[in-house]
């Protein structure tokens, strides 16, 4: 059987038939020797090849907000390649784009009025920081080009937003990086605020140490603070209550931008449209992706302030303001899934939804304190991390295990190291909040 007849089929993969595909963040020699492979997807679940139906604890990747195969959206993506499969953003358009930009501006804090769109996460981030630049560019404050990041951040693989992440393994191999970066301390700390519910009440202060960036590298030269408003990948760490607000403070009074990088926390992750909205503090730049069209076509998005548009809104109205963007920046077939996606979280009320059942996945993770090897748990919104005690020399291992024995008994999560990462579809039912606690729990009683 042909390799393209074999992947339609439930007739496993051959060894070869899977060697052309270089997976992304996978040891691919040991996942080629033992695949896992999906074949369908339906609300809370994925259908692997062999038929076991598998709970998705981790929506996709942090993006499938509304659950699998939302009719809606599979049709909207059909409409619409049938009407215009493809047009250019550059000096043309087409209706889609501008109604979505209005109804993101619409759900985003008040005064984030303008989009720019990307394909990605990542894209988002590299496209941000170009537009921190160019907005102090613009303003005559060239010297402004350095970004201010945090420890244990992730925004993204492409060259300006790996050189901001602060996760060592994702940088290790790449460098140089960009020069002019530097890292404000992580804000997790198990003395002070292990086993944490929500914000933890310490670490605010940590916010100041921002100052003490500043005073070494100047805050002329800074252009912004980048931050995850809940640090996602690194580990979820939810901001520690007032620190959110320190930053924007400190920011404000040197002059600096302040970027929320919401590419998890974006469309209802957190119990509101964005985590600024939430925690009610404005950045001046959000960056989206992920659950803008519930990830069934990439997109991504960079929100950003009147002040900062307006600011490069300048020269001749025939010029050109920011050389920038992609190919397939508001793809028609992306605006068609993310309008509908909107409309299904609108029609759900599932930031609403998420809001109101953080409380029951609250108490489920916390409930799981005590069983074996757990040193800390944390969760906020429809998110929650598991730290486990690494193995004597093997960190990273008992993290493994414990995920792979959650697939095996029918949950999908995800480790990071020794830490187990559950962020499920916002359409969970309590029911399935219990079983995939309780699938952790067994993992856990079976893991050395």
């Amino acid at each position: 059987m042909h390799a393209s007849q074999a992947a339609t089929s439930n007739t496993p993969l051959t060894r070869e038939a899977m060697e052309a595909f270089w997976l992304p963040m996978t040891p691919n020699r040991q996942f080629k020797s033992r695949p896992r492979l999906f074949v369908g997807a339906e609300g809370m679940h994925y259908v692997a090849q062999d038929g076991q139906r598998i709970l998705d604890g981790m929506a996709g990747l942090w993006c499938v907000n509304a659950g699998h195969g939302q009719r809606r959206i599979v049709e909207a993506i059909q409409t619409q390649a049938a009407k215009l499969d493809f047009v250019s953003s550059f000096q043309m358009s087409h209706p889609a784009a501008f109604e979505l930009a209005g109804r993101i501006a619409e759900i985003a804090p008040s005064g984030l009025d303008h989009v720019f769109f990307t394909n990605s996460g990542s894209e988002s981030v590299d496209t941000a920081l170009k537009i921190a630049r160019g907005y102090h560019r613009t303003r005559g404050e060239a010297s402004r080009i350095r970004f201010i990041s945090r420890a244990k951040a992730y925004h993204g693989m492409g060259w300006g937003g790996l050189s901001v992440s602060g996760i060592v393994r994702h940088r290790r191999d790449f460098g140089p990086l960009l020069p002019e970066v530097d890292h404000l301390s992580h804000t997790h700390n198990l003395e002070h605020a292990a086993f944490s519910r929500g914000q933890p009440g310490w670490g605010a202060h940590l916010a100041d140490e921002l100052e003490k960036l500043l005073s070494i590298h100047d805050p002329s030269t800074v252009a912004a603070v980048i931050v995850e408003p809940v640090t996602g990948s690194g580990g979820v760490f939810p901001p520690p209550v007032g620190y959110l607000e320190r930053l924007r403070e400190i920011c404000d009074r040197h002059g600096i931008l302040l970027i929320f990088d919401e590419v998890i926390t974006g469309f209802g992750r957190v119990g509101a449209a964005f985590a600024a909205n939430a925690f009610g503090v404005t950045p001046d730049i959000i960056t989206c992706a992920k659950g803008m069209t519930n990830a069934a076509v990439p997109m991504g998005g960079v929100i950003v302030s009147g002040k900062v548009y307006d600011a490069l809104m300048t020269g001749p109205e025939n010029t050109i303001e920011l050389f920038h963007g992609y190919t397939y920046s508001a793809h028609p077939l992306a605006c068609a899934a993310a309008l509908a996606a909107l409309d299904v979280y609108q029609d759900l009320g599932l930031f609403e939804r998420a809001r109101r059942i953080a409380p029951r996945w609250e108490a489920a993770a916390h409930a799981l304190r005590g069983a074996p090897h757990i040193i800390d748990i944390r969760n906020i919104g429809l998110l929650a991390a598991i730290d486990l005690k690494p193995r004597d020399g093997a960190a990273g291992a008992r993290g493994a295990e414990c995920a792979g024995r959650c697939y095996d008994d029918g949950i999908l999560i995800r480790a990071s190291g020794d830490t187990l990462l559950l962020s499920p579809p916002l359409i969970i039912e309590e029911e399935q909040i219990e079983a995939l606690f309780a699938a952790v729990r067994r993992a856990l009683a079976a893991v050395g």
